[in-house]
């Protein structure tokens, strides 16, 4: 619901057991949930439902990525004696098909509320205080009287104030997953998911793309030998990266950007069609008149929560991207029910909760519960196995023998603390990694489990064998019992 005018005319007050301000992962989940157990819910949106992560975030992402991979599968093909023509991309099919999954899902949204009871408002909310909602809507000003409120808002991606030329070749995410071309050479600010996703979209339609990262390697927060596929992947794929390096400026010249960037003590001036600032995100910065509560953000924007999602006003929850932490949809749809459970009393909520997390390049890289990167930084003493896909006959059926799963373990009682994965189809492995750390099992756990052949899911099994000595298709000494 874009270019909204508001009217002045103001409705009668209505009551609510529970509005939900933001109708992403985190708020429409927190409607759902609520109404399945009995409540009242109003659910205010200000543009479709779905929220960043369906409208211009994790769905139309993978949809470009799932794409422009039929390219290089078509290129690579040509290695099993599967040779096809050069492939002919239309950008308004491309566009139409990604924005058709876009409306199938918002308009499944809207039906599940329906059958669920959930009034949807769609209009800018404003807290009037902290038992009423103040919201504009087409039709004029309504306002709802509410027990308590879910404010689940989201962030908006990161645009440093010295890159805001206004000028539409400089684009965050948002833009980009728009695309409106094909540009010739474009820039990638940030080597984190957002710009390796991306950057992956747009060099497999045919642009050259280059990489700045202010850091000394790619996906910073992984462990590095998980890291090292995706990086040794993205060096052949994009014409350069330079780590350390940064963007000192940017100008406008004609239907280019130049950039000037800063590399080893050196400064160069490029050309660019266009620029991609991927530097991460922030929170929503959206007017909500929480000054009228007892509500409060800290010194980056984010709203203070404890450990049940609860704010400094007893009334108000938030959750997902504005509540902080990891900005990822599914903490955001665990969140929305910790926080329904906390106001109904259904259970104890505890944010201590298992969150994984995927990058959705080529090779994936996945990983949950503790890394090794981190073990060594809290000086946690950990065991660790890793089992290479090189060893795996499903990999090699699909020519990607570049793979690792690597179980990271605690000493003594053997128990799982953490699971990383590289390798095609990663993201849709880690559920078991979750499933393991959650659950508290152990090594032996997994190994005892049968895992079925010829799968990649095997390499989950092996590893747990590996750690005993006895994986069938790698020799490792013994540990222990």
């Amino acid at each position: 619901m874009e270019n909204i005018e508001f009217r002045t005319a103001k409705m009668e007050p209505s009551k609510t057991e529970i509005v939900v301000i933001g109708g992403g992962p985190g708020g429409y989940a927190a409607a759902f949930y609520a109404a399945d157990l009995g409540k009242k819910v109003t659910l205010v949106e200000m543009d479709r439902l779905g929220g960043v992560c369906l409208n211009r975030g994790c769905i139309p992402s993978k949809a470009l990525l799932h794409a422009t991979k039929m390219i290089a599968e078509a290129r690579e093909s040509a290695l099993r004696g599967i040779v096809f023509g050069e492939p002919e991309v239309d950008l308004v099919k491309l566009r139409a098909w990604k924005n058709s999954i876009l409306d199938k899902l918002t308009g499944g949204i809207g039906q599940l509320a329906k059958s669920r009871g959930v009034e949807v408002v769609h209009g800018k909310a404003y807290f009037e205080d902290s038992r009423t909602l103040r919201v504009e809507t087409c039709d004029g000003q309504r306002y709802l009287n509410f027990d308590h409120a879910i404010v689940a808002v989201g962030s908006v991606p990161a645009l440093p104030k010295s890159f805001d030329l206004g000028n539409p070749r400089i684009m965050t995410s948002t833009e980009a997953l728009e695309v409106q071309d094909i540009p010739a050479r474009m820039l990638v600010i940030g080597g984190g998911y957002i710009g390796m996703e991306l950057g992956t979209v747009y060099t497999l339609l045919g642009s050259e793309v280059h990489v700045v990262e202010a850091l000394d390697t790619l996906l910073a927060g992984s462990d590095p030998d998980l890291a090292r596929p995706v990086i040794q992947s993205a060096q052949k794929k994009f014409k350069s990266i330079r780590f350390k390096a940064k963007v000192i400026s940017m100008s406008t010249a004609g239907k280019q950007i130049r950039v000037v960037v800063e590399h080893e003590g050196q400064k160069s001036e490029e050309l660019f069609d266009r620029v991609l600032v991927a530097v991460g995100r922030r929170p929503s910065d959206t007017e909500l008149g929480l000054e009228n509560t007892k509500a409060q953000r800290d010194e980056k924007g984010y709203i203070k929560v404890g450990e049940s999602l609860q704010t400094d006003d007893p009334a108000i929850y938030a959750i997902g991207d504005i509540a902080g932490g990891l900005l990822l949809a599914h903490k955001a749809s665990r969140e929305a029910r910790l926080a329904v459970n906390a106001i109904t009393g259904e259970s104890e909520p505890s944010r201590n909760f298992v969150v994984p997390a995927v990058v959705f390049t080529e090779p994936e890289l996945a990983w949950c519960g503790l890394t090794e990167a981190d073990a060594k930084a809290k000086g946690i003493e950990v065991e660790i196995v890793k089992f290479p896909w090189g060893a795996s006959g499903r990999a090699l059926t699909f020519d990607r023998p570049d793979g690792l799963t690597k179980l990271v373990i605690e000493p003594g009682t053997a128990r799982i603390l953490g699971v990383g994965l590289v390798g095609h189809g990663a993201g849709e492995l880690i559920g078991e990694g979750v499933v393991a750390v959650e659950m508290g099992a152990t090594v032996g756990d997994l190994a005892d489990c049968v895992h079925p052949h010829p799968t990649l899911s095997e390499t989950l099994m092996e590893a747990a064998e590996l750690y005993f000595g006895h994986s069938t298709h790698l020799h490792q000494r013994r540990r222990g019992k």
